[in-house]
């Protein structure tokens, strides 16, 4: 793998109906683009890696343990590892960064899409 690449050739995958990422893992941390359809629910959950993210594009409404917020373009979310969270994605949908470390180990079995251009930027 180069050290350098461009988004529309990393390959995307999906993570839960409406929500298709493409990322660049690190030894220690991950980055991911992430493009969320309109009105997509990403469902409650938690994991081990504490995640950073900023929305790029659009408007999700996104809870982090009991803190409840509409995000914009530039509005950003710390969540500690474990913290239950979910996101709840505008009617024009949204394009957000994540950055997780540890790197997500789990999306490395996810379904692989046919690559296409990314929505951003």
């Amino acid at each position: 793998m180069s050290s350098l690449d461009d988004l529309a050739a990393l390959e995307p995958f999906a993570i839960w109906d409406g929500v298709v990422a493409r990322s660049i893992d690190g030894e220690r941390i991950g980055l991911a683009v992430v493009e969320l359809d309109p009105d997509t629910v990403v469902p409650e959950h938690r994991h081990d890696n504490e995640q950073l993210g900023m929305v790029l594009r659009g408007t999700v409404r996104f809870r982090v343990g009991d803190e409840t917020r509409t995000l914009e373009r530039g509005g950003t979310w710390r969540i500690p590892p474990n913290v239950p969270h979910e996101v709840h994605v505008g009617p024009e949908g949204a394009v957000v960064i994540d950055v997780f470390a540890p790197v997500r180990e789990d999306w490395r079995t996810l379904e692989r899409l046919q690559p296409r251009a990314p929505v951003w930027p």
